[in-house]
C-alpha cells in the first residue's frame, strides 16, 4: 500500500515510542525507491560498531547493510570511505550518518547508488556552509566543554560521555562505548561540504529531543530545512542504541520496506 507522509506517521506513532512529521507540510510524496542496500557511518566518539543495535533490525527485513569505518582524520577522507563502501553497493542504497557523519552524508549522498538519506540526530549542512557558525546560532549543548585534546587529537572525557553523550544508556554499557571510542583529528572538524545531497535525495531526520551533544533545536532547524520526513525520539545523542526500534523504522521507510 502507498503511504504518503501523512499515513506514514500515523503507522510509525503505532509501532515505535516516537512521532512523525513532515516538514514539507504534510503535502504527499511519491512511494521511496524500494532500496536493496544500506550503508551507516558512524560519527565523534564511536566507531561501526555504534550500530549494533540497528544493524540486525535491518538485516531481518532483508537487507545488505554494511557499517563504514569512519577514519575521522579529514572529511574527504571520511567521505572517500564512504564512497568506497558505495561504489561496491549493486543497486539503490540508503545511506545513514549519525551527529558528525551528516556532513558525510550530505557530501557523498550524491552517489548515484544513493536512493534516500537517512540523519540520525546529525549535522545537516548546505553545501560550503559554516556549521560551526550555524551552530553557534544556538544554545552550546553541554557536551561541547567535555572535549579534551591530545596534540591534535580529540576525545570525550569519560564525564561528559557518559552524562552527554549517552545519558540514557546503563552506565555499564555505556563504559564500554567509552573504551571504544575513535579520537577525531582537529583537521577534521575544518572541512566544509561542497555539496549538499539533501537538495535532490529523499532525506530522513531523528531528532533526539534528550541531545546533550548536538541541541535538539538545531536538529529540528536542519530538518526542515531539508524538508525531511522526521520523527523525534526522546532520547540522547546515541538514539541509534537506546532507541534502535524507531530509527530502524525511519530507515526501513527510506528504503522502502514500511509496509
Amino acid at each position: 500500500m502507498m503511504m504518503n507522509r501523512r499515513t506514514f506517521s500515523t503507522a510509525l506513532l503505532a509501532g515505535a515510542a516516537a512521532s512523525l512529521v513532515s516538514s514539507r507540510g504534510g503535502a504527499a510524496a511519491p512511494p521511496p525507491v524500494r532500496a536493496r542496500n544500506v550503508v551507516l557511518v558512524h560519527g565523534l566518539f564511536a566507531d561501526g560498531s555504534c550500530w549494533s543495535e540497528v544493524i540486525p533490525r535491518l538485516q531481518a527485513a532483508g537487507l545488505n547493510v554494511t557499517s563504514v569505518q569512519n577514519p575521522l582524520t579529514t572529511l574527504p577522507e571520511a567521505v572517500a570511505s564512504a564512497q568506497r563502501v558505495l561504489d561496491r553497493q549493486d543497486g539503490p542504497t540508503v545511506l545513514v550518518g549519525h551527529s558528525f557523519s551528516g556532513m558525510i552524508v550530505t557530501e557523498a549522498g550524491v552517489h548515484p547508488n544513493v536512493s534516500a538519506l537517512v540523519y540520525v540526530a546529525a549535522r545537516a549542512p548546505d553545501a560550503d556552509e559554516d556549521y560551526t557558525a550555524l551552530a553557534k546560532t544556538y544554545p552550546t549543548p553541554p557536551a561541547s566543554a567535555g572535549i579534551v585534546f591530545d596534540g591534535d587529537e580529540g576525545r570525550l572525557s569519560e564525564a561528559a560521555f557518559l552524562r552527554d553523550f549517552a545519558g540514557d544508556i546503563p552506565e555499564a554499557k555505556a563504559k564500554v562505548l567509552y573504551a571504544v571510542q575513535q579520537p577525531f583529528h582537529k583537521q577534521l572538524l575544518a572541512g566544509k561540504t561542497s555539496h549538499a545531497a539533501w537538495r535532490s535525495k529523499p532525506s530522513y531526520y531523528a531528532v533526539s529531543t534528550e541531545d546533550r551533544t548536538i541541541n535538539p533545536d538545531l536538529e529540528r532547524f536542519m530538518a526542515k530545512r531539508m524538508g525531511a520526513t522526521t520523527i523525534e525520539v526522546k532520547a540522547s545523542h546515541l538514539a541509534l542504541i537506546s532507541q534502535p526500534e524507531p530509527i530502524a523504522r525511519l530507515i526501513l521507510a527510506a528504503a522502502g520496506r514500511s509496509e
